[in-house]
Order: C-alpha cells, then sequence, then structure tokens
C-alpha cells in the first residue's frame, strides 16, 4: 500500500513516512483541548470528540491496524501572523486529504488536521450525511501532531514564516 499512497501524492506531498501504530503515542490529556473547544468543533463535529468516539474507541480503531501512512503539506505565510494565508494552507490540505480519503478511505481509515468541514455547518448531533467521506481529526484519537512527527520521522518545524499540516491512513 505504502507504494500506492506514495504514487498518489507525489509532487503534492511535503513528506510522507510510514510508522507501526504501536509507536504511536496517545494521550487522553490532549482532549482537553478538545474539551475547552478552542477550535470551535467540540460536540458541534461528527470528526471531534464526543461525536467522533471516545479515546479508548479511536486508540482501539488505530491500534488494530499496522501501520500509519504519514503525510504532510508545507506552505509559506508572509509572517507568523498570517492567520488568512495558515486558512487557505489548511483548505489546501484538507482537499489533499480528501483526495486521498476518495481513494483510500473506503478500506483504511483516513485521519486529518481538524474536524471535517464537508458540510458547513456540521449537522451534528444528527445523523452525518456523508459517514463514508467524512474522517477524524488526528487530534481527535488523542495524538499528539509533535509526537506523530518524531515517530514518522518527519519534521514538525519547516522553517519560519511556515505552516505544516498532517493526515495519515491507516493500514496493514
Amino acid at each position: 500500500m505504502k507504494e500506492q499512497f506514495e504514487t498518489a501524492l507525489r509532487g503534492r506531498a511535503w513528506e510522507y513516512a510510514v510508522a507501526e501504530t504501536k509507536v504511536l503515542n496517545f494521550s487522553p490529556e490532549l482532549l482537553k483541548a478538545c474539551k475547552a473547544n478552542t477550535c470551535g468543533n467540540y460536540n458541534r463535529n461528527w470528526a471531534c470528540p464526543p461525536g467522533a468516539g471516545s479515546f479508548e474507541e479511536q486508540k482501539r480503531k488505530i491500534l488494530a491496524w499496522k501501520y500509519a501512512f504519514i503525510f504532510t503539506t508545507r506552505y509559506e505565510l508572509e509572517d507568523s501572523f498570517d492567520y488568512e494565508g495558515m486558512m487557505q494552507a489548511k483548505e489546501l490540505h484538507d482537499d489533499l486529504t480528501r483526495e486521498m480519503h476518495n481513494l483510500f478511505g473506503g478500506g483504511y481509515p483516513v485521519y486529518g488536521a481538524g474536524g471535517c468541514k464537508l458540510c458547513k455547518p456540521c449537522l451534528y448531533p444528527e445523523p452525518c450525511r456523508f459517514p463514508y467521506k467524512m474522517y477524524s481529526s488526528i487530534e481527535a484519537a488523542g495524538i499528539n501532531v509533535t509526537d506523530l512527527s518524531r515517530s514518522a520521522g518527519i519534521k514538525y518545524n519547516n522553517g519560519i514564516n511556515t505552516v505544516t499540516y498532517f493526515s495519515m491512513i491507516l493500514f496493514d
């Protein structure tokens, strides 16, 4: 599968690597930031807590797979306060993650950067209209992206005035 993922991402991802899921660091402490609703998606999005499932459910789901194919995108910003640039970069990363999900997500769970943005706004707690297109966020699974980057041997910080986003696809 790694070769298929690499072929699909060639020239569009900044970095990618494979890590065994057993080396991923899960932290229930990370979900405290979710509960504080710092991003505004807590209890409002099926891809985020509590809609994405409990910490234990997410951990079990991920560890049921042997490998995680992790990929990043990197974008230049005008300066470190370029929020508009960060949001544009996030949209481009989400587009690539959605494309990967469309190609591989039918059989392989996909996790992205932040909550699902298919429906604006998400219908949560009403049933999800696109459960087979939706994917959860890496953070909603209790995975610290900085730790994920170390596990995969991928840079978290890619230089001044840049932003890097992470996604992953699980496979055996």
